[in-house]
């Protein structure tokens, strides 16, 4: 059993108390003790209650990555308000929409995301926005940094909300999910399991702050004695390079992250850059072996979701393609239509239980409809399909919102997008249904081929039909320069068109 009965926020204190002048991170190279860290947080965390924020109040940030973007996260903390993580990619109906179901109390934005804000038409007050890089604006942020105020209000309780952290929206409308103090905790110490993290360990972190998979970052320093190394953004080219430099012994992976970098160019850095474990979720069974060989590293795979504290199994044995038994405090089962537990290799809902109270998430912001739909009677019905294996080893096939149902039969977008990226000309791919002259729903497979390849989609198709079913075989194909992504890389599969008259259609040739 883990005690998380204080949360993380308290745990920088004790670091402090312990070992002032110890690492935290590095950003760019940049040390950042725990007494850094904490000073430059409490100033904040005063200048903010100056500003009328109060306990339980929104705060919401639309930064990068930065020591800056740090510190307000700690602040935050500190003070009991509530963190609303933006990505600074939002832009239009996605960012109103955030902004109007989280009314926050503040927005604090780095200068050039002020007319994109603007834009987007969410009703602020006029004093709602502060700034981050415009030293001379009334209510910048910077300042604040160096002015030592000091602050001593009592820690927020483990279960009290630190965050709503809104999903990525890959096939919809984003959800808010209420991320508790206590839950950030488990997601810290599940990232310690995941990543045997050991004395002087040093963690490559591109994650995006915004993301719960940088989130979760932020507790680990505190709870183990390791420390982060920090950038702005991912960056392919030059991701080995940052990690020889700045000594990292850790890399972390999501979406698409290993596919892009197996993509690079192949280097003298490819075995030589230090680091040891690669861990996270969502590498493809393909990519597995061929990671591990090419860059020298151990993947350790695992599985979950911001509901779950982010991490829910690990997979321990190096079961290529396992994510693993559950992570201890929480249970998994898989379970069909009717609630009933599934047999060895069936396929079904994966379904979450916590085994220590508030591992999972109180449930969606002001959105009771979705909440009721993801939480019954404690239980999180995730959505996801997985299967076990004999030794209760669970596999991951998707979402089931992914599934498309064809002449009968379901077709899950993980079936099918892993044979077409095993295509040596295929960079990257998605799936999607859209609907049908007749039945029910047909398969529409958007392609981006690697540069300089002369690959299309009636070649493709031909490729297809040799590995897949019938009616797994899309019958659609259009070609992509570009996917737009979330920032673990995900596809946006909302934004795929659904039209049919702007793709290759495998059955007009056939009927030719």
């Amino acid at each position: 059993m883990v005690d998380t009965g204080d949360g993380f926020i308290g745990r920088l204190a004790m670091r402090v108390a312990d070992d002032p002048s110890g690492l935290f991170a590095r950003f760019d190279g940049d040390p950042i003790t725990f007494e850094d860290l904490n000073r430059r947080s409490d100033s904040l965390a005063a200048w903010l209650s100056q500003g009328a924020i109060a306990k339980g109040d929104r705060v919401a940030l639309m930064i990068r990555n930065s020591p800056t973007a740090l510190a307000l996260l700690f602040a935050i903390g500190k003070l009991g308000a509530v963190w609303v993580p933006i990505n600074v990619q939002a832009r239009g109906d996605s960012l109103a929409h955030i902004l109007s179901d989280s009314e926050p109390n503040r927005l604090i934005a780095e200068h050039e995301f002020l007319p994109v804000i603007e834009d987007c038409g969410a009703a602020l007050g006029e004093d709602c926005i502060w700034t981050l890089g415009a030293p001379d604006a009334i209510r910048a942020v910077e300042p604040m940094l160096t002015r030592n105020l000091s602050f001593h209000e009592p820690a927020a309780a483990a279960d009290d909300l630190f965050a709503i952290m809104y999903t990525s929206g890959t096939t919809g409308k984003p959800k808010g999910v209420m991320v508790s103090h206590r839950m950030l905790r488990f997601s810290g110490e599940s990232v310690a399991l995941v990543s045997g993290a050991g004395a002087g360990d040093a963690f490559h972190m591109w994650e995006p702050l915004f993301h719960i998979g940088g989130a979760q970052m932020i507790v680990l320093p505190l709870i183990r004695p390791v420390h982060l190394v920090m950038v702005e953004r991912f960056s392919a080219s030059a991701f080995w390079t940052q990690v020889r430099d700045y000594g990292a012994s850790h890399i972390h992976f999501l979406g698409g992250i290993l596919q892009l970098l197996l993509k690079q160019p192949p280097g003298a850095l490819d075995t030589s850059h230090g680091a040891r474990i690669a861990f996270g979720g969502g590498c493809p069974r393909g990519v597995w072996r061929a990671f591990e060989k090419r860059f020298a590293v151990e993947i350790r795979e695992s599985y979950g979701m911001t509901e779950a504290s982010s991490i829910t199994s690990f997979n321990g044995h190096k079961l290529v393609g396992s994510v693993g038994k559950a992570v201890p405090w929480f249970e998994v089962a898989i379970l069909d239509q009717n609630n009933r537990p599934l047999k060895t290799g069936e396929r079904g809902e994966i379904v979450v239980r916590e085994t220590q109270p508030g591992a999972l998430t109180a449930g969606y912001y002001k959105n009771p409809e979705a909440t009721a739909r993801a939480l019954r009677n404690g239980v999180l019905y995730t959505g996801d399909i997985g299967s076990f294996d004999s030794d209760g080893n669970m596999y991951f096939h998707g979402r089931n919102s992914d599934n498309v149902r064809v002449r009968g039969e379901n077709v899950t977008a993980w079936e099918v997008e892993h044979v077409a990226t095993g295509h040596p000309l295929v960079e990257d791919c998605a799936m999607i249904g859209v609907a049908a002259e007749i039945g029910e729903q047909e398969i529409k497979l958007f392609f981006k081929p690697k540069p300089a390849s002369k690959l299309d989609s009636a070649a493709l198709s031909e490729w297809l039909a040799t590995r897949l079913t019938d009616y797994q075989n899309p019958r659609y194909i259009a070609v992509v320069d570009e996917f737009e992504r979330t920032p673990s890389q995900r596809i946006m599969k909302h934004k795929l068109s659904s039209e049919t008259g702007d793709a290759w259609d495998r059955l007009d040739r056939a009927r030719r």
